[in-house]
């Protein structure tokens, strides 16, 4: 079974004993009743093969799983273990293809790996499609097999997060340690514990595991003879810092041990990583550096000022938020050390509109700097951004007296007591802190309850453990102390206008993505909405940060300056595409200048409304014509 028929049996597994609906389960799972039908069949002969469970439909009443307690546990590990497996081989498939200098046939992999053929080629597609996105090539000759070309530093960057190949999402950086031998883990790790504990380094759990897979690829390519190349001048600037001096201790205990000499340049290049968690502090001081992230901190407020409409330069937390984070994300962007956001899909499906517009923000940056800030540094922001928004728009009156935990940053941290400060009035938060803070707090002040990222252990006091970015479910747990009725959706304005001024194509059989976003666009060239540059640009965007904001939506766009007059086109598929990592049915394809960008607020509370309202949705891919579409939208 593929991923989604994966999915589709898991939720049938929890609703054992109850019916579901067809049309229910579409919906859930993005795609159409036709293509739930189908993965039905796939469902019923994976049951009928390795289970004792039975598939029953009921006309009129939908479908169900019967199924017994133990039975149904049975099911759920066979599941787990098998999408396990897979990730287990695609990583070391991709370990092997980023570390190996001869090529791999696929015949020897079906060999090692005991699969099909078909099953080996599958997992090539997937890793090949990943590596893209690192600069890196996979390439296959007849007869010779399969090999990647790409830079050294490339290698690292994706060899540091193949946990990204994991069937079941979001993978873990912990899944990679498995490719390194246990005593040689065991004893980095350690080495590395001692030398924070030395320094009296505070970094998270989290952090440190990344530089253990760091440096365990590090000793691996030296080993490898595969030395990464550092500049001069910047390895005179790191080899100033206090960081290197740490570095330097490390890496004279590891080779006591392991009896590996670490080269300068990969000394320089371990150090770029400790400095990306210390916002550069130690090094030396680089007026240029300085200089630029003033500029991007100011640049970038003003920008977005001006394109929501909203005063953020009267948010002086946002101002020394933003001066905390740049220049540890301008270090990491030079360095070109890739760093994945693992909230940047719920951030793109929570936030579209902040997220569209922080996106367009750091284009005009981008440009003015000659920078190529990535998605996943662009999401960090836009928490910093909405911790904002939400702080300007606060109305409360406080009541109870709560300390938040949470160890996932600032930005997330101001982002999470924004929003908890403007939905509960009964509520003032009197510190965001992390775990280690908490006792001295809890002494010191009269807290009433806690607000935790993660369970702890042991507390004094009640603790509601939630997601950083505050679902649904999370506010029901809050509610039970604070009581509070929860507020209705606020209305937003229709976009047929714009819709009217674009192109509309319903019921279109499925294409790449790119190819859809230059049809369209060459249509608005045709009718003079754009400029002839407009369907390029819009590629281009795409490419740089795909657009999908979830529940099976799209929203391309190019830069304001390539469009004459405003319009939205929107396309819908036949049948789902798979348009980065997530399956899309519906595109909207805007096109808005400059004098129209503060109309981009209703535009996209409209589009994330419709992507909430999943019969509204399931309208809209049902309209066969623009009326019906208008109905939907009006």
């Amino acid at each position: 079974m593929n991923d989604r028929q994966i999915n589709l049996l898991r939720k049938l597994l929890l609703q054992s004993g109850n019916f579901t609906y067809i049309k229910t389960l579409a919906g859930e799972l993005g795609c159409s009743e036709k293509t739930i039908r189908n993965d039905l069949k796939e469902v019923g002969l994976f049951l009928e093969t390795h289970s004792r469970a039975q598939l029953i439909r009921k006309p009129g009443a939908g479908v169900q799983v019967s199924v017994g307690g133990e039975e149904r546990e049975r099911i759920f590990k066979l599941l787990h273990t098998g999408s396990d497996k897979d990730t287990k081989r695609r990583q070391e498939i991709g370990y092997r293809l980023l570390v190996e200098k001869n090529p791999l046939t696929v015949s020897r992999l079906t060999r090692e790996f005991f699969v099909s053929v078909k099953e080996i080629k599958k997992d090539l597609s997937i890793i090949s499609d990943w590596l893209i996105s690192y600069n890196i090539e996979l390439i296959s000759r007849q007869r010779r097999g399969v090999t990647v070309t790409g830079e050294e530093l490339s290698r690292r960057n994706a060899l540091a997060h193949l946990y990204e190949l994991s069937s079941r999402q979001p993978g873990t950086p912990r899944s990679l340690l498995m490719l390194f031998p246990d005593h040689e883990v065991t004893y980095v790790n350690k080495k590395i514990s001692d030398l924070m504990d030395n320094w009296n380094w505070k970094i998270s759990s989290d952090k440190q595991e990344n530089l253990l897979i760091h440096l365990l690829i590090i000793l691996k390519r030296v080993r490898q003879s595969s030395a990464i190349l550092m500049k001069n001048d910047e390895v005179v600037r790191v080899k100033g810092s206090r960081e290197y001096t740490m570095t330097e201790e490390l890496a004279e205990r590891i080779n006591d041990q392991l009896k590996v000499s670490l080269p300068v340049s990969e000394k320089v290049y371990f150090t770029l990583h400790l400095l990306s968690y210390s916002a550069g502090d130690s090094l030396q001081k680089d007026e240029h550096i300085d200089s630029l992230v003033h500029e991007l901190g100011s640049q970038l407020t003003n920008q977005l000022q001006i394109m929501t409409m909203v005063p953020f330069g009267q948010d002086d937390i946002l101002e020394e938020g933003l001066r905390v984070h740049l220049p540890s994300a301008v270090h990491r962007v030079a360095n070109g050390l890739t760093i994945r956001n693992p909230m940047l899909e719920e951030i793109k499906n929570m936030y579209p509109y902040m997220f569209s517009m922080v996106v367009m923000a750091l284009e005009e940056v981008n440009k003015r700097h000659s920078l190529s800030i990535p998605e996943d540094e662009a999401a960090y922001l836009v928490l910093h951004f909405q911790a904002s928004l939400e702080r300007l728009n606060k109305k409360r009156d406080p009541r109870k007296k709560v300390v938040i935990v949470c160890e996932l940053g600032i930005g997330m941290s101001h982002l999470l007591q924004a929003k908890l400060e403007q939905s509960y009035q009964g509520m003032e938060v009197i510190g965001s802190i992390g775990m280690g803070e908490l006792e001295g707090m809890i002494t010191d002040h009269h807290v009433d309850f806690i607000i935790s990222t993660r369970e702890l252990e042991e507390p004094r006091l009640p603790v509601v453990v939630i997601s950083p970015l505050l679902k649904a479910e999370d506010r029901r747990k809050i509610d039970r102390f604070l009581h509070v009725e929860e507020t209705g959706p606020i209305d937003s304005p229709s976009i047929n206008a714009w819709l009217e001024e674009g192109e509309i194509e319903l019921g279109i059989e499925p294409v790449h993505r790119y190819e859809l976003i230059e049809e369209l666009g060459r249509k608005l060239v045709q009718k003079g909405k754009v400029s002839a540059q407009f369907p390029a640009k819009a590629v281009m965007r795409e490419k740089m940060s795909a657009t999908e904001i979830g529940n099976g939506i799209a929203i391309p766009h190019a830069p304001p300056e390539e469009v004459y007059r405003s319009s939205v086109s929107l396309a819908v598929f036949k049948e789902p595409v798979l348009w980065r990592k997530e399956k899309v049915s519906v595109v909207f394809l805007l096109a808005i200048s400059k004098k129209d960008r503060e109309s981009m607020k209703p535009l996209m509370n409209m589009i994330s409304r419709l992507g909430a309202e999943t019969h509204l949705l399931e309208q809209l891919k049902n309209a066969t014509t623009f009326e019906m579409v208008e109905d939907v939208l009006k």
